[in-house]
C-alpha cells in the first residue's frame, strides 16, 4: 500500500491512500522509521475479526511474513505477534526457532514459557533461516548493544525491543551510538 503518512501514534498510523485517510497498526520498528507528511510503501496484512476489519503494517516483506506465521501458531493472536515483532524483530524470532531457545521469544511482553515452546516448536522450519542467530537483531552493532545494557543490569525485554527499534531507526548507528539512544530511552 502506498500513501501519505497522516499521523503517527504510539502503536498506529494513519495513512491517506487515494483520498481515503486508513488506521493501520504496525510495530515499533515500522512506526520508527515513518515521518508525517512523507510518502510511505507499507506491506499491509488485512485481519477480519468480530469488532471489523484490522489493517496491519509492515516496513518489509519479512516483518509481514514473520507477522503471518506466527498467526498460523495456536494460541498467538495479532496483538503477541506485533509484541514479539517489537521486541525481537524478524531476524531474532528467526535466530530464536533455529536455534531451538524458546526462552528468548519469552522476553516479548505476553509471551509465556508456554507459548514460546509452542512457537518455537511449531514455526522450526517455516522461518527463513537467520542471517545470525542474535540477540536484538542481526547486526553486530545490536548484539553488542544488548549486551551491554544487559550488563548494565536493564531488562531484557525493555533491552531488546528498544534495541531493535533502534536499530532499525539507525541502520548505520554504531554500537555506541545505539547504546547512547537506548540510555535515553530506558531511563
Amino acid at each position: 500500500m502506498r500513501g501519505t503518512v497522516a499521523e503517527l501514534g504510539e502503536d498506529r498510523l494513519w495513512l491517506w491512500v487515494g483520498g481515503v485517510e486508513l488506521e493501520l497498526l504496525a510495530p515499533g520498528g515500522t512506526l520508527a522509521a515513518l515521518s508525517e507528511g512523507t510518502k510511505a510503501t507499507l506491506y499491509v496484512h488485512l485481519l477480519w475479526r468480530e469488532e471489523g476489519p484490522l489493517l496491519l503494517a509492515f516496513g518489509n516483506e519479512a516483518e509481514r511474513a514473520t507477522f503471518q506465521a506466527l498467526l498460523a501458531v495456536s494460541g498467538v493472536g495479532p496483538k503477541v505477534a506485533l509484541a514479539l515483532l517489537d521486541t525481537l524483530g524478524p531476524e531474532g524470532i528467526a535466530a530464536a526457532v533455529a536455534g531451538g531457545d524458546p526462552a528468548a521469544l519469552t522476553a516479548a511482553p505476553g509471551v509465556g514459557r508456554k507459548v514460546a515452546e509452542r512457537i518455537a516448536l511449531e514455526l522450526k522450519n517455516r522461518l527463513p533461516a537467520p542471517a545470525t542467530a542474535s540477540p536484538g537483531g542481526a547486526r553486530p552493532e545490536a548484539r553488542e548493544a544488548v549486551e551491554a545494557l544487559l550488563l548494565l543490569g536493564f531488562r531484557e525485554g525493555a533491552v531488546r525491543k528498544a534495541v531493535a527499534r533502534l536499530a532499525g531507526a539507525h541502520p548505520e548507528a554504531s554500537a555506541e551510538e545505539l547504546i547512547r539512544l537506548a540510555l535515553k530511552e530506558l531511563r
